[in-house]
């Protein structure tokens, strides 16, 4: 028993002169790390894209990138536990925040329980993508990343017309949507938002601003809607984006000679002539080769390249609306 003791006493003082060996700074480290897991207390769901952000300095960059006037209904995506909503709620008349996690939504109502706060936030619970918005003047989100596409076309779409929206994505999804014709992430997303509205580069985000640190960095993108809109089918315009970036690469010459585009194309010209109560006729591939001979650009005194010979990487917003412009003209839609 006396052996045992003493190999005991041995170990500890083993164990005590090694956190001593390794200074000061791993002492803090670990200290840290233990009050960050006594105040967490939440396991966050993956699933769910939970990445908290962590650094008040990036949250209060977001809030006054935002402009938001003491009036302002600001709409919050993923609130998690807060830390951008308080600062959100410090400069709007009203939050409204829409959480999926019940836990965090526990965590973010006992944060402003009895403060002057509690009055000016409304949560709601669920998936944002399948709820009706409510009346908002600003939208301000750290997004869960795997809801960024649909949820800014929702936005977009969504009327009555807000200000502005400043939204924390994926640093590649943010470069794709504010990326020009030619840039190698220039694609159906990028001509679709900058359609309806005006994207800027606010500023990069790094991994280590949140908890638990994401696999890929981060950007803050402003998004300001365009009032009025242009005047175009969206639906359609969508279309026609859907088939020339299938292959953005490939000329507009040979994404228009597959057949299951002309298959679609013809098919959607039935429908038409038969609400209108006329005859199909002519061939369609022949209709369609015949728009894509049109030239891009109608400058006086300049010759300029055709149609079927452009590829959707290199056009402009421009270009695609007189390209579809001529389509219509030829009674060939995209809906």
């Amino acid at each position: 028993a006396t052996m045992s003791s003493m190999k005991m006493k041995t170990e500890r003082t083993s164990r005590t002169h090694k956190q001593a060996a390794q200074g000061p700074a791993a002492s803090a480290a670990a200290a840290k790390a233990a009050a960050a897991s006594k105040t967490s207390g939440i396991v966050f769901n993956k699933d769910f894209g939970q990445h908290i952000l962590k650094n008040p300095l990036v949250s209060q960059s977001i809030v006054d990138k935002a402009g938001i006037n003491p009036t302002d209904t600001v709409l919050e995506i993923g609130p998690g536990t807060g830390n951008l909503t308080i600062k959100i709620l410090e400069k709007a008349k009203k939050v409204v925040a829409c959480e999926i996690d019940s836990r965090l939504a526990a965590e973010l109502q006992k944060r402003v329980a009895a403060t002057p706060h509690q009055r000016k936030l409304e949560l709601r619970m669920g998936d944002v993508l399948h709820a009706q918005l409510p009346y908002f003047d600003v939208c301000v989100a750290n997004m869960p990343y795997q809801i960024s596409s649909p949820f800014v076309f929702k936005i977009l779409l969504h009327r009555p017309f807000f200000r502005c929206a400043v939204l924390m994505f994926q640093r590649e999804f943010a470069q794709r949507l504010i990326a020009q014709p030619g840039d190698a992430l220039y694609c159906r997303l990028s001509v679709n938002t900058q359609l309806l509205a005006r994207v800027d580069h606010v500023m990069k985000v790094g991994k280590n601003n949140f908890r638990p640190p994401p696999k890929v960095e981060s950007s803050v993108v402003r998004i300001e809607p365009r009032n009025p809109p242009p005047d175009i089918n969206f639906e359609e315009w969508d279309g026609l984006l859907r088939i020339v970036f299938s292959r953005k690469n490939k000329t507009l010459g040979g994404c228009f000679r597959s057949q299951v585009v002309i298959d679609l194309l013809e098919k959607n010209y039935k429908v038409l002539c038969a609400v209108a109560g006329e005859e199909p006729s002519g061939d369609m591939k022949e209709k369609v080769l015949a728009v894509l001979e049109n030239p891009v650009s109608i400058e006086a005194g300049k010759e300029a390249d055709k149609f079927c010979e452009q590829r959707a990487r290199h056009m402009a917003i421009v270009d695609f609306m007189r390209l579809l412009g001529l389509f219509n003209a030829a009674k060939i839609h995209f809906r």
